[in-house]
């Protein structure tokens, strides 16, 4: 396999559309991360320029994998917190295109993102995944401890409810 090139993702047209198909066929795959299936490409962009735009401003950080050049996998860290917050950070939106599971990516993201968290003088990283069909298993591998369980938290992307898993983890 080749070694995934990890870079931060800027706001430019490539990029945002790769993103935006990163975000339909994951949604597609049953990936609960924020939006029903179908979705729509150009409500997917828009996600692409509002998060890279955030990222701009220095709210967060959103990582991409690539494979041979193309966007593989990627995950946001979110730093806007409210001010009583600003040792934490939340780890959110990790995709990978069901071509490329199974390959390490995640884990490879996952490690970036802590680095990058303790550079911004971060000590705790926190997340939820979907109980179903969510990434738990590699988070706790990743050394995140479970916080509790919230039921019914939201609906998978093509329907009915699923819980969420709260994780945290001390860094830096």
């Amino acid at each position: 396999m080749t070694a995934p090139d990890i870079r931060l993702l800027s706001a430019d047209p490539a990029t945002i559309d790769a993103l935006a198909a990163l975000l339909i066929e994951t949604v597609a795959g049953g990936g609960s991360v924020g939006f029903m299936h179908p979705l729509a490409p150009e409500k997917a962009r828009a996600f692409a320029r509002a998060s890279l735009a955030a990222a701009a401003r220095g709210q967060r950080l959103v990582l991409g994998a690539f494979i041979d050049g193309a966007l593989a996998s990627t995950v946001t860290l979110v730093l806007a917190l409210p001010e009583n917050q600003p040792h934490r950070a939340e780890i959110a939106k990790m995709m990978t295109h069901p071509a490329f599971r199974g390959r390490g990516l995640a884990r490879a993201l996952l490690i970036e993102a802590e680095r990058q968290a303790v550079a911004q003088g971060r000590t705790m990283l926190v997340l939820d995944t979907a109980e179903e069909e969510g990434a738990a298993g590699l988070y706790e591998k990743h050394g995140f401890q479970p916080a509790g369980r919230l039921p019914d938290y939201a609906l998978k992307p093509q329907g009915g409810l699923t819980a969420t898993l709260l994780y945290f983890k001390r860094i830096g």
